[in-house]
This record gives structure tokens, sequence and C-alpha cells, in this order.
């Protein structure tokens, strides 16, 4: 493990590798005392970053992490959750409300098993919802000690611009961090996320570094297309008859052979690569097993060249997403025409 890193200005220190528990659980291992031994081989590695969410198995996996972590090593933990997808049937289970917030936040208190959250999250904009609502409610919730930070995931520039501006002008607490896609394949937030983040100090903690398995070395262009259990939740985003999918495939195979010649794999170079951008703090691993916990650990020990960084470049170029599906969140004004046209009732 190399040298930890700074959480923005927050005066945290994060190791470069965060690990990612959404495979752990019903969508992913579903034996608790595997998941728990995969989670503290990481920590004896040197992580002392966990990120998870409640909407991850329905609560599991929190209550999982929640196992990992007891017996002492709370205390050594930075530990990230987040909150905003649906939870019930209930309308009001889910979403960015105080009303949701502050219920919400003592769910995940409980199956976590501790006191505090490090990082409270909000895992998705909602622009029915006023930021400032969001905003005043989590800021309670610093003031009461039950998180210490707030952070937002896949947010828009504009977004992380109006948190900021509503912390200065309304006295609300600061969104300290962000949580954005990024990987070779994805490498939309070059353009303005990443320098919005050192522009206002902010950690940026990258998910979906291998993005979604395409990377994992298993896609190659002449062999037979591999299995992956996300195909089943998003088959649109692996049918490789699609344009974007066979863009991706023609890039990560590119890329795979980059990487043999470097003498890398192609997982190691992925992963070193987000780590090498400047305003990158953290990249979130999520693996499922030991072995894949094994293959991705020390990649942050890794430099890549610029000649290696030139050759990235020209088979994705900076700022360019291969698939708009990756940009993790779509406005709801691009799928909802009422919201794009005037009333003519």
């Amino acid at each position: 493990m190399t040298a930890y890193r700074p959480l923005g200005r927050t005066g945290v220190q994060v190791s470069p590798l965060c690990l990612g528990t959404m495979m752990f659980g019903a969508r992913g291992n579903r034996d608790h005392q595997d998941s728990v031994r995969v989670i503290r081989r990481a920590l004896d590695a040197g992580i002392n970053f966990v990120d998870t969410a409640d909407v991850y198995s329905a609560g599991e996996s929190e209550t999982i992490v929640g196992k990992a972590l007891a017996g002492g090593r709370r205390d050594h933990v930075v530990l990230a959750t987040k909150f905003h997808g649906a939870l019930g049937e209930d309308v009001n289970e889910r979403g960015n409300s105080r009303r949701w917030i502050i219920r919400e936040v003592e769910n995940s208190l409980r199956r976590l098993g501790t006191d505090w959250i490090d990082l409270y999250q909000v895992h998705r904009p909602e622009p029915g919802t006023d930021f400032d609502e969001t905003l005043g409610a989590l800021s309670d919730l610093v003031h009461q000690g039950k998180i210490r930070y707030i952070g937002s995931s896949t947010f828009e520039p504009s977004a992380i611009v109006e948190g900021q501006w509503i912390a200065e002008r309304r006295g609300r607490e600061r969104v300290v961090t962000e949580q954005p896609p990024y990987s070779l394949l994805a490498r939309g937030i070059e353009r303005e996320v990443l320098p919005l983040a050192q522009r206002y100090g902010l950690g940026v903690l990258t998910w979906s570094p291998l993005a979604g398995g395409w990377l994992s070395g298993r896609f190659r262009k002449d062999a037979a297309q591999p299995r992956v259990t996300r195909a089943d939740r998003q088959p649109e985003r692996f049918d490789v008859s699609a344009a974007e999918n066979r863009a991706k495939l023609e890039a990560a195979e590119a890329l795979a052979q980059l990487a043999e010649k470097a003498g890398l794999t192609l997982v190691q170079l992925a992963l070193a690569f987000v780590l090498e951008h400047p305003a990158v703090t953290s990249a979130i691993i999520g693996p499922r097993t030991f072995e894949q916990l094994e293959s991705q650990l020390g990649a942050d020990a890794l430099t890549l060249g610029p000649e290696i960084l030139d050759a990235i470049d020209a088979i994705v170029p900076p700022g360019t997403n291969l698939s708009a599906r990756d940009a993790g969140y779509r406005p709801p004004v691009l799928d909802e025409p009422a919201l794009r046209r005037r009333s003519h009732g």
C-alpha cells in the first residue's frame, strides 16, 4: 500500500484504494462470513477507506460491513455510506428529503453497528427536491455528531457548484467529496467534474474503475464473451451488437495489448490510470471474491509513464465516454417530454 492521501481539505487521510462493498450480499457474495474475510483482508493490506450504501442488497451490505468492523476495527476505518435509493413501497422511503434522511441515517447506523458515519453521501441528484433542504438536514446530522462529512455521488458539474454556493450563502456544512464514475472507457468527468473538484478542494472517490467488468481482462475481441453478473441486471451495457459496446470491446482489446507490453495486467493498468489523475483521491474497487481482491491490491503502487499515458489517450481520447450509459446519471428532463414542452391543454 502506498502513502495515504488527503481526503480533500478535511485533514483525513485515506488509502488510494477504497473498498467498495456493493458485491457483498444478495446481489453478489451471499456468504456473510466469506465477505467479512474479504473485507478484513483488505483492511490488513492497508486499505482504511470503506464505501457502501443503504440500497446495496437492501441494507445487507451495510450489515456485513458492520460485522467486519466489529471487534475494535471501526475506529481505524474511514466509513462511507449513501442514501437516496428506494428501500420500501412507501413513496417517502427514498429520495433526498429531510424526512427520509433523518430516518434513514438511523437505519444505516444500526446496520453498520456504529455511532457515527464518516462520510454520508447523496447517492444521486433529485431535481424535484431543493438541495438546500437536503444540505440543511445533513448539516444538522453533522452538528449532532452522527455524521462527520457530507459527500455527493454522480452529480453534474452545475449541481456540484450549486452545492458549494448553498453552503456559502446559507451557512450550511459544505459537501467535501464527489463520487463519480471514472475509467479508461469512461473519461467524461475529465472535462468539468475533476477540474471543479480541484477548484473547490473536493476529495474524489471514483466508482467503476474496471468499467463494470469490461477492464477485467476477460473481454477480448477473439474470445467468447464472458458472463458477468451485472449483465443480468443491465444487459444493454454488455450487448456487443450495440455500436457503443463494440467500441468498448475494441478499446478494451487495445488496452489489454498495451498492458501486456508494459508487463501489467489490464486490471493494474486500469486502476493505476484512474489514480494517476491529480484530482482523484481514491479508486473504489468492488471485489466479490478473494481472488478479485488480490488481483487489485498493489495497483496503487504503480506509476504509468508518459508513453503509456499518451498511448491510452490515443485509444480513448481525454474527456470521452465511449458509452453514454457509463455517465452514471441521466437528468429526468431528457427522458420526460413534459419537462421539455409547454402545456397546450
